[in-house]
């Protein structure tokens, strides 16, 4: 067991000021922003006695709506500074979707962004707060937010009722750091101090509370298992408002005194280009990333030779995928995480020196000082290795439960401190995990089980197939039945029989798609996961067109 960190999130930024003030922390290529490691925790001060000045208090929730900003990035140590509990919010949330979330989570300020591609958060925030037309910044009292009193745009414009980000660098002014260091200093490492959605990929969304401690023990992990450190420059072109960037991005480069280089917007050949011109040595990625920027028409263009490490992690992690980031990307030591939100988020990851077997077959073995286990999920009995089950896991860095959903976190947390994933998973004799599926994913086809994931494997060695979904859907003779979801490669053209006659004799007939549909994308939360909820509501709607 490895000694676990006892500090905030705050204290883990002011050590690397105080270690290498000099390092180079944050980048922003595209507009020649940089900042070293003494400048970053400065600024982020800065703000947080702006924050203190609005009278926001330790514990208090203040959301974020926005793009991988700098701004974004400052309020997530600025709040670790000060105490004020971080709410992330979705980038693709609508009016419906933020109104919930703000009145859900109690916050009393939202951080936010212009605008992200169509959409306009300002018209949106108008939307459902018209009152703050009217409003003195600081002072809103709206009917449908009756906790919301501060709106501060990150933005170019001044609008009406709110502030801009600029007054809360001016209104540091009012508080000095002596007060800030008071304040920071009753900090506990215990308290909660980010709050994450849950994507929404099936059911309503749920804040998950996570702790100084959660999170800076599940980054200073991370790290150590890809082999990052303070040499290394990480390019983070995953969202903030997830753990993805917000942990296994960000915590993870701050831990060890490494370069963020911050994507504010993935687009593939933005990547490629910052990958070069920055030399960036570790890189992040949803597997749909990865393949953006393996199949982009100007990849042989760039020079990726400074790459070595990386996680790949968010959904499930195709064989050849990885094996052409490996070898295409010069990513010899990536590494793939497993997790989710409610754990801070990694609770497996492969290590940097695992044999290329193990990266590509498994979501590797338990972090530091994580417990592991496979469970029957009807008697909750711990199985034997090489067996199907639950995986469920127990340690630090579980969240410290639902905002206001006590009934939720207990169906989630045990009475002995373990979370129950919903994931089915294998483990062998050295802990090493293979995801098998979700519990609510496992097709039921006439009385016979059937994992996704499998067929999925299975699709993806078909010369022409770029991505594979693979859903049960409800069927009156059989309970249900298989169907597939296939992007094909660039110029590639196929067919439903084509593709069933490759997966004849390679898998067992009734694990066949009944259906197989080709399509150009697939339904996706922000932050990268595929919503398969919504390809069963698409497969049903395809087959009753057909009828």
């Amino acid at each position: 067991m490895t000694e676990l960190i006892h500090k905030t999130v705050g204290q883990l930024l002011q050590d690397r000021a105080d270690d290498m003030p000099g390092q180079e922390a944050v980048v922003y290529s595209d507009r020649g922003l940089r900042y070293t490691y003494k400048e970053f925790n400065q600024l982020c001060e800065k703000v947080a006695r702006g924050i203190m000045a609005l009278s926001i208090d330790k514990g208090e929730h203040v959301a974020v709506w926005g793009t991988n900003t700098p701004e974004w990035l400052t309020l997530q140590y600025a709040t670790g500074k000060m105490g004020a509990v971080l709410v992330t919010v979705n980038t693709s949330y609508r009016a419906n979707e933020l109104e919930y979330l703000l009145k859900q989570s109690d916050s009393t300020t939202i951080f936010l962004i212009e605008n992200y591609r169509d959409h306009s958060y300002i018209d949106t925030l108008y939307e459902i707060c018209p009152e703050l037309h009217e409003s003195i910044p600081g002072e809103l009292n709206a009917e449908r937010l009756p906790s919301l009193k501060n709106v501060v745009i990150m933005g170019e414009k001044r609008y009406p009722g709110a502030f801009h980000w600029n007054d809360i660098i001016d209104k540091a002014e009012e508080i000095s750091r002596e007060e800030l260091i008071f304040q920071s200093q009753n900090l506990d490492p215990n308290d909660v101090i980010n709050m994450q959605y849950t994507s929404g990929t099936t059911g309503f969304p749920k804040g998950v509370m996570l702790t100084h401690r959660n999170l800076t023990n599940n980054g200073f992990n991370i790290a150590n298992c890809m082999k990052l450190t303070a040499e290394d420059r990480l390019c983070i072109p995953v969202p903030f408002f997830h753990c993805f960037g917000c942990v296994i991005g960000t915590l993870a480069a701050v831990s060890v005194g490494a370069t963020m280089i911050p994507i504010q917007e993935f687009e593939p050949e933005q990547v490629l280009k910052t990958v070069e011109q920055e030399s960036v040595t570790a890189l992040h990625g949803v597997p749909t990333m990865f393949i953006a920027e393996l199949n982009h028409p100007n990849f042989e263009r760039y020079n990726l030779s400074s790459l070595r490490t990386g996680v790949m992690a968010g959904s499930n992690c195709p064989v050849e995928v990885m094996k052409n980031v490996m070898n295409k990307m010069n990513m010899s030591e990536i590494t793939i995480c497993y997790g989710q939100t409610e754990s801070s988020p990694v609770i497996t990851q492969t290590r940097a020196n695992d044999p290329i077997e193990l990266r590509v077959e498994s979501v590797g073995k338990a972090l530091p000082n994580v417990e592991v286990k496979i469970i029957d999920p009807a008697t909750n009995e711990e199985l034997p290795h090489y067996t199907q089950g639950e995986l469920c896991t127990r340690g630090y860095h579980v969240m410290k439960g639902y905002y206001k959903n006590p009934e939720a976190t207990q169906r989630t947390i045990d009475e002995d401190g373990w979370l129950h994933t919903g994931d089915l998973a294998i483990m062998d004799d050295n802990g090493y995990c293979k995801i098998t599926g979700r519990l609510k994913d496992m097709i039921i086809r006439g009385g016979e089980n059937i994992y996704p994931r499998e067929i999925e494997e299975l699709l993806y060695k078909h010369p022409k197939i770029l991505d594979a979904q693979v859903v049960g859907v409800p069927d009156e003779k059989f309970g249900e039945e298989v169907h597939a979801w296939i992007i094909l490669k660039e110029g590639e053209i196929s067919s439903s029989d084509e593709i069933k006659q490759f997966c004849n004799g390679q898998i067992s007939k009734y694990k066949i798609p009944k259906h197989i549909f080709i399509t150009d994308a697939y339904p996706m939360t922000a932050s990268g996961k595929i919503q398969k909820f919504k390809l069963r509501e698409k497969s049903l709607n395809e087959v009753e067109r057909k009828i």
